[in-house]
């Protein structure tokens, strides 16, 4: 089943269980006005409802992943790419429940590298480039750069590409765990298709849970970790997909699962 695109600007299309939204504006390099922050915030909210979705894919149409902000659009209207409910960009406040995976090729600066940022993981070509120029420009990073990225990388190499504005190659950005994979120009939305299809192929209540622990948990007490994991891990565990993972594993089949 294909998702019906929300405006011109992104597309969205639905197989074997992955939702792939394309920003579809390669004459401005992907950048994202306010119409199409909140059509990717309306795709997001899609891919949240639909059943038929377990993970996603965000990518962006020609040789550049985004720009970030269209900032011909913001002088010409005021109006500043956020979404009711999703924050900067249609997703850098509020991604989805369900995994998300960046797929980037060229270009990932400013609010395009906050894309990225907002997702669970990141596939990149061997020739994309991730950067944080807002100080060239009299600016901070404020739509999650400077929050997530720290986070990210250790705090001196964070520091560095927010203090300095430079890029960052994509191979280097995966030596220090930032990529998961680095991938032939030109191929990095199919790898990242991969990859969700892998992570579409188990417990839709499992990864959902999984993904909801490793964020929320950052910010538990060390001392109250278990302790607030355990009604999410037991509600898993109690699950019909739990026992169907269990009898699958026992019988040799491939699982059945039904997301309860």
């Amino acid at each position: 089943m294909t998702g019906v695109a929300t405006c011109a600007a992104v597309t969205f299309e639905v197989s074997d269980g992955v939702g792939v939204l394309t920003l579809n504006r390669p004459e401005v390099r992907n950048a994202i006005d306010k119409p199409t922050a909140e059509a990717i915030a309306a795709v997001l909210d899609e891919i949240d409802a639909r059943d038929d979705v377990m993970a996603a894919v965000i990518t962006g149409s020609g040789s550049v992943f985004s720009a970030g902000m269209d900032l011909k659009a913001f002088t010409a209207t005021g109006e500043k790419p956020i979404a009711e409910g999703r924050g900067a960009f249609g997703i850098c406040e509020r991604q989805t429940a369900k995994p998300l995976i960046a797929a980037v090729e060229g270009k990932a600066l400013g609010g395009g590298f906050e894309i990225a940022l907002a997702c669970d993981l990141i596939v990149a070509a061997k020739d994309s480039l991730f950067g944080l120029p807002e100080v060239k420009r009299g600016l901070v990073a404020a739509a999650g750069g400077v929050l997530r990225l720290p986070r990210r990388l250790p705090r001196n190499l964070a520091m560095e590409l927010i203090l300095t504005g430079e890029p960052m190659s994509a191979r280097t950005a995966a030596a220090y765990g930032l990529v998961n994979r680095v991938v032939p120009t030109g191929t990095a939305v199919y790898a990242a298709r991969e990859l969700a299809v892998q992570i579409a192929a188990n417990a839709p209540l499992a990864v959902r849970t999984a993904k909801l622990l490793v964020d929320a948990s950052a910010d538990w007490p060390t001392n109250e970790l278990f302790d607030r994991q355990r009604p999410f891990t037991d509600a898993v565990r109690s699950s019909a997909d739990a026992t169907e993972g269990a009898r699958a594993f026992l019988e040799k089949r491939t699982p059945q699962w039904t997301g309860s």
